[in-house]
């Protein structure tokens, strides 16, 4: 059975620290622009429900051999949150599967964040007994079909979701 925890990772602007729930005032703004939503649904969370789903979120998965990991993106120079990304792995036959998503906020996209960050956390994958990273990306999203390209997926055939199934195969 596979286990991970998040840590520390350390890109050339970036640091992607470990989620905490002292995280959710500041990222409640950071994630406040309803436009985020575009492509997913919904509409921007409270504080507090921010709050309470990051409470989930670092209290991991009930389920066995599946890990949530999660990291909110700090831009070092600045000290300032500007987004998240997190894998949702799951222990198979061969070792794992990472399902990966990020989300930067409006005011800090097209800084290349968003990929400097995937690129990170693929590259964490690769160093733990992960074989394949999937990302589900709506096909109309080209901000982050090009990020899932730079950070190595390419896109299948596969839908879900009316979303776009991206893989890469890790060794």
């Amino acid at each position: 059975m596979i286990t991970l925890k998040p840590e520390t990772i350390h890109t050339d602007r970036l640091a992607l620290l470990p989620l905490q729930v002292e995280h959710a005032d500041e990222m409640a703004v950071v994630l406040s622009d309803p436009g985020l939503h575009t492509f997913t649904g919904g509409a921007p969370d409270t504080a507090p429900a921010v709050r309470a789903r990051y409470e989930r979120w670092v209290a991991g998965s009930p389920r066995p051999g599946e890990s949530w990991c999660n990291w909110t993106i700090q831009l070092r120079d600045a000290a300032c949150l500007t987004g998240y990304v997190q894998a949702t792995i799951t222990a198979d036959d061969r070792g794992a599967t990472a399902e990966v998503a990020w989300v930067v906020g409006t005011a800090w996209q097209r800084r290349g964040i968003a990929t400097e960050a995937a690129q990170g956390l693929v590259a964490w994958l690769g160093k733990h007994p992960v074989h394949t990273v999937v990302a589900h990306i709506h096909p109309d999203h080209k901000a982050s079909t090009a990020v899932a390209a730079a950070a190595g997926l390419t896109p299948t055939d596969q839908w879900h979701d009316g979303e776009i199934r991206w893989q890469l195969t890790i060794g």
